[in-house]
C-alpha cells in the first residue's frame, strides 16, 4: 500500500507516479472522498472513465468501489477520452465525474480530473479531498452504490456529427500519438466527411512512437514529415487524453492555440456580438486587438484549465482558450475543453476555404519561443515568483500584469513569468515584432531572475 501523500492533490487535478505515490489503494480513498464530497452537494450518481493508460483498469476499479463505498452509484464509461466524461456529466443525468488520465505525463505516471455538481474543482476543493481521507475513519455507507457500465462512444460521436457541418470534403492527418483518442477521433472525422491518414491511433500506454504532447514540437514532426510526403491538407495532433488540439498546415507551420484561438473568436462572434473571449497569460498579444477587432471583448486571466472553466461560467463567455491546447466552447457545446471537439470547429471553419493552409498562415504572429521552463526544488518556484513580483524593476515604458505571475507588455513585445502549479518549475514564454527585440526582453528577464537567484539555470 503506497501512504496517501498530499504532493499528489494539484492545483487543477490528482497526479502522481503508479506506484510511488499512487495505486488502488489511494484510488479507493480518493473515490470514497469524493463520493462524500459529492453527496454533499446533493449528487448521487458520479460518472468514470479512464484513458489507455496500463495502469488505468485497476485504478479505475478502486476508484469506483471507493465511490461505491461512500453510497455513491458509479456509471462507468470504460476506455474514452477525458471529454467524453464531461460529456456524461452534461447527459446522463449525473452532474459529477471523474476521469482516471496521467494526460501528456510519461507513462508511469496517472491521475484523476473531476467534476463536482458541474464545476470543474481545483485549489482548495481539491486539497479538502486530501483532508477528508486524513480525517475519515475506515466505515463505508450503510448501503453501498450501484455500479453500472455505459457505452457513450455513439452517443458523443453523433453529437459533434450532427452540429459540425463542413462546407467541402477535406483529407487530413491525424496523431493521436497512441493516446486514447486514437479510438475515436478517425471515426468522428470521418463521420464528418472527412479523408483521415491515422498516425499512432492504436491505443497504447507505452506511448511507443513519440509522447503525446502537442504543445510541444518534437512530438509534431512525425506529423510534418507526414503532411510532406501526402496529399492530406492539414495535420491534427491530439494529447494523451483527448482534451487538447495541436494543428500543423500543409508546409509544416505549427499553429499554436493562440493562433487557433482568432479563427474560433472571429466564427463564435457572428454568433455572439459584444460578448467577452477568456484566454490566459501566456497567448500572444496579438490576440486581444483580434477580438476586439471582430466585436469581442478580450478578457486575460489565469492559466489553468480548471480556472479558465470555473471563469467561463462566471462571466457566461461563449468561447475561452489557452497556450496549452484547452480550448472551452460554450457557443453550441457545454463549455469544457474537448480536443476532438474543436478539431471539429477547425475544420468547419476551414473547410469554407479553398487553402487552408493558407488561411492559417495569415494569422497575425510574431517572433516567439515555446515554453520555456527553470526547473526548481520543491517550493522554490512559489518564493521566487513572490521575490520577482515584489522586487524586480524593468526599464522602458511597459505594463506589468500580475493577474498569473508576471507579464510584461512592451511595444514591441511581451515576456513572461509564471509558477507551474502543478511541477517545481517556472515557466516563461516570449514575444517581439522581431529578434533583437525578443533578444532585449529576454535579457531584461535574465537580468532580474539572476539578481533573484544568481545560480538559476536558465533555458535561454
Amino acid at each position: 500500500m503506497v501512504p496517501i501523500s498530499p504532493s499528489i492533490f494539484k492545483a487543477y487535478d490528482i497526479r502522481g507516479i503508479i506506484d510511488k505515490t499512487l495505486d488502488a489503494g489511494v484510488a479507493h480513498k480518493i473515490g470514497q472522498a469524493f463520493g462524500q464530497a459529492a453527496l454533499a452537494k446533493g449528487e448521487r450518481t458520479v460518472v468514470i472513465g479512464r484513458d489507455g493508460r496500463l495502469s488505468g483498469p485497476a485504478l479505475a476499479a478502486a476508484l469506483a468501489q471507493g465511490l461505491q463505498a461512500a453510497g455513491v452509484n458509479v456509471i462507468d464509461l470504460g476506455v474514452v477520452a477525458t471529454p467524453m466524461v464531461y460529456f456524461g456529466t452534461n447527459v446522463l443525468g449525473a452532474a459529477s465525474g471523474i476521469m482516471v488520465t496521467g494526460s501528456h505525463n510519461p507513462p508511469d505516471y496517472n491521475g484523476f480530473k473531476m467534476v463536482l455538481a458541474g464545476e470543474a474543482i481545483h485549489g482548495a476543493a481539491i486539497t479538502a479531498l486530501y483532508d477528508a481521507i486524513v480525517a475519515h475513519d475506515g466505515s463505508s455507507a450503510a448501503t453501498p452504490g450501484s455500479y453500472s457500465t455505459h457505452d457513450i462512444r455513439a452517443q458523443y460521436l453523433e453529437r459533434i456529427i450532427g452540429d459540425v457541418k463542413l462546407a467541402r470534403p477535406i483529407k487530413i492527418a491525424v496523431d493521436c500519438g497512441n493516446g486514447v483518442a486514437g479510438a475515436f477521433a478517425p471515426d468522428l472525422f470521418r463521420g464528418m466527411g472527412c479523408d483521415v491518414i491515422e498516425m499512432f491511433c492504436e491505443v497504447d500506454g507505452n506511448f511507443p512512437n513519440h509522447h503525446p504532447d502537442p504543445a510541444h514540437p518534437e512530438n509534431l514532426q512525425d506529423l510534418i514529415r507526414v503532411l510532406q510526403d501526402t496529399d492530406a491538407e492539414l495535420g491534427i495532433a491530439f494529447d494523451g487524453d483527448g482534451d487538447r488540439l495541436g494543428v500543423v498546415t500543409k508546409d509544416g507551420q505549427i499553429i499554436f492555440p493562440d493562433r487557433q484561438m482568432m479563427l474560433f473568436a472571429a466564427d463564435v462572434l457572428t454568433r455572439h456580438p459584444g460578448e467577452q473571449i477568456l484566454y490566459d497569460v501566456k497567448c500572444t498579444r496579438h490576440l486581444a486587438p483580434w477580438i476586439s477587432k471582430h466585436g469581442g471583448v478580450p478578457l486575460m486571466y489565469k492559466t489553468g484549465h480548471s480556472l479558465v472553466k470555473a471563469k467561463l461560467r462566471e462571466t457566461g463567455a461563449p468561447l475561452g482558450g489557452e497556450m496549452s491546447g484547452h480550448i472551452f466552447f460554450k457557443d453550441r457545446w457545454y463549455g469544457f475543453d474537448d480536443g476532438l471537439y474543436s478539431g471539429a470547429r477547425l475544420l468547419e471553419i476551414l473547410t469554407r476555404v479553398a487553402d487552408p493552409s493558407a488561411l492559417l498562415n495569415s494569422l497575425p504572429q510574431s517572433d516567439s519561443t515555446p515554453e520555456l521552463h527553470l526547473h526548481l526544488n520543491e517550493g522554490e518556484n512559489v518564493q521566487l515568483m513572490d521575490q520577482l513580483r515584489s522586487n524586480a524593476e524593468f526599464p522602458g515604458n511597459q505594463q506589468i500584469i500580475t493577474i498569473d505571475g508576471l507579464r510584461v507588455e512592451y511595444e514591441d513585445g511581451f515576456g513572461l513569468a509564471r509558477s507551474s502549479n502543478t511541477t517545481p518549475v517556472i515557466v516563461m514564454r516570449f514575444e517581439a515584432e522581431t529578434p533583437a527585440a525578443l533578444a532585449r526582453i529576454q535579457g531584461q528577464f535574465k537580468r532580474v531572475i539572476l539578481a533573484a537567484k544568481p545560480d538559476a539555470e536558465l533555458p535561454f
